[in-house]
């Protein structure tokens, strides 16, 4: 087990762009704490005795919505119940407008050592687009306080936006740099069923996603984020030397993980599950010792078509040794065969037995792990 996710499920309101589970009332905030706490007990057996945990992440939803005793509770029941890691690493999401210097400084004193502020834009006009709940001015005040008490800080920012320029997406990532962030997530805005900015745009109040747009405003990300020493490590992911997310570089590379709260999912190499995605009947569950979730045994085509889908994503790859040597000789002459098209059209290359996604691939990435995915083996 590499790490431990916890799901909270709270936001002060909902972004027009989220599709994640969340409920905009706090009233049950107190009950799913003390749910969280539980799970977490209850799920004790599914970590081997010996196992470290390395990573702790608190994701949603908007974990700064929970005060620090509660988010530091937690953490204490995580501690009890498991082996940590001397160097684990424990990441909180916030908001900018959760953000106060009381929050940041009181933060600071408990055992979180890493934050990843929801930026998304320095622009107002973008962040009223998405409904976020927090200014531009927020967010620079925020993060210039976050840097006297954290070493370790990430943002996210969201390009693609309508109406986003090329100038004002370089003017995000100029405003960024200048805070001196050792760490950017960077995503484009994605169009999801049944979300306000759907309706929105079908309702012709917003304008339509631009694809090409967005892989502009990606390839001014890659070519900033390299002149300024960043590693692209992931698709949506850069950091600084020594300031790679571990989490993330977990996920990727395929480690195991628990997740805890509604909606989490779980992975242990064999099954993947996932918890209910209703506040209401998970913490009926939990309060009867049961774990509301769905669990799905993995086929060897699934795992090869994960591995797949997560290495080409990475700067590591996916080996080609290793999937003759996981899922066998069949899989590994499959992928070649898939491969061979887009190493001829230069979007993959092979380094030695790796297969890596090339600089003109790195916007088609998902597409190209497509192609390599097998549906009938076993």
């Amino acid at each position: 087990m590499s790490g431990i996710y916890i799901h909270i499920p709270f936001c002060k309101q909902a972004c027009h762009y989220c599709d994640f589970h969340f409920s905009t009332s706090v009233q049950k905030k107190e009950a799913m704490v003390s749910a969280l706490r539980k799970e977490i007990e209850l799920r004790r057996s599914e970590i081997a005795a010996d196992t470290l945990i390395e990573t702790i992440y608190f994701g949603g939803g908007t974990p700064s919505l929970l005060s620090v005793t509660e988010l530091q509770s937690i953490i204490d029941t995580i501690q009890q119940q498991y082996r940590m890691a001397d160097t684990v690493e424990i990441t909180v999401e916030a908001n900018p407008d959760d953000l106060t210097t009381t929050k940041i400084k009181e933060l600071a004193q408990s055992d979180v050592n890493r934050l990843s502020i929801g930026v998304q834009s320095f622009f107002e006009k973008d962040l009223l687009l998405m409904n976020r709940a927090h200014t531009a001015t927020e967010a620079t005040k925020c993060i210039e306080m976050a840097r006297s008490y954290f070493d370790n800080i990430s943002i996210d920012l969201i390009y693609g936006i309508p109406d986003m320029t090329m100038e004002q997406w370089k003017e995000n990532l100029a405003i960024a740099l200048a805070l001196d962030v050792p760490h950017i997530s960077s995503y484009a805005l994605t169009v999801e069923p049944r979300t306000a900015l759907a309706s929105f745009i079908e309702k012709e109040l917003i304008k339509p996603v631009d694809d090409a747009v967005a892989e502009q405003h990606f390839e001014i990300l890659l070519a900033t984020m390299e002149r300024h020493h960043f590693e692209h490590y992931e698709f949506s992911n850069f950091g600084k030397k020594g300031y790679l997310s571990r989490n993330n570089t977990a996920y990727w590379q395929g480690k195991h993980y628990l997740g805890i709260g509604p909606s989490a999912h779980s992975y242990n190499g064999v099954t993947r599950s996932w918890n209910i995605n209703n506040n209401t009947l998970y913490l009926a569950a939990i309060q009867k010792n049961e774990i509301p979730r769905e669990v799905e045994t993995l086929s060897t085509t699934d795992k090869y078509n994960e591995y797949v889908m997560t290495g080409l994503r990475t700067k590591w790859g996916v080996s080609l040794q290793k999937i003759a040597h996981s899922f066998g000789k069949t899989f590994e002459t499959y992928a070649r065969q898939q491969a061979q098209k887009h190493l001829d059209e230069d979007l993959l290359v092979l380094e030695g037995d790796i297969l890596k996604v090339s600089k003109k691939g790195k916007f088609l990435s998902d597409g190209i792990a497509s192609d390599l995915f097998l549906l009938n083996l076993k």
